[in-house]
């Protein structure tokens, strides 16, 4: 005798299909119903809850963020978890130590833009082997020299 595994596999899928479908359909009916001010409001509050961390590693693996966290932590007031993904505190803390010693003139607001890597850029010419220019975009050689930096930081977790 041959299961009805088969059979009762599609009949289950099409059926889940059939409930998103005219869930869906009632949801943009629903929406459409809405006044568009609502519409907004509602949009923009789901969008600030459910908006994912940005992380910024620049070329650099966990196991190397994770350093950088460790010596953010020992020096630069970084308080979050050693997890290897350089999010807004960390980049916060960098950019405290940017500011006090590279130039950073910008918001300690952890975005890392073109001042941010300006600083970075300075900081890793001085003592990591950058030999490019100061442009505020972390190419190649920007992250290979942030690599090194970061290898160096082994010793502080």
């Amino acid at each position: 005798m041959r299961p009805n595994t088969v059979p009762r596999t599609c009949a289950a899928l099409a059926t889940a299909v059939a409930i998103a479908a005219g869930t869906l359909a009632g949801a943009s009916t629903s929406f459409a119903a809405t006044p568009a001010s609502a519409r907004v409001s509602t949009q923009a509050v789901s969008s600030r809850t459910v908006a994912p961390r940005a992380t910024v590693n620049l070329g650099l693996s966990t196991t190397q963020a994770k350093y950088v966290q460790c010596w953010l932590r020992n020096y630069w007031g970084y308080t979050d978890g050693i997890d290897g993904q350089l999010g807004t505190d960390s980049w916060k803390a960098f950019q405290r130590n940017l500011q006090e010693y590279w130039g950073y003139t910008g918001a300690i607001d952890g975005d890392v833009g073109g001042g941010t890597v300006s600083a970075l850029q300075r900081l890793l010419q001085a003592f990591w082997g950058y030999d490019s220019s100061i442009d505020g975009i972390a190419g190649p050689a920007t992250q290979a020299a942030f690599k090194r930096f970061a290898d160096n930081r082994s010793g502080e977790c």
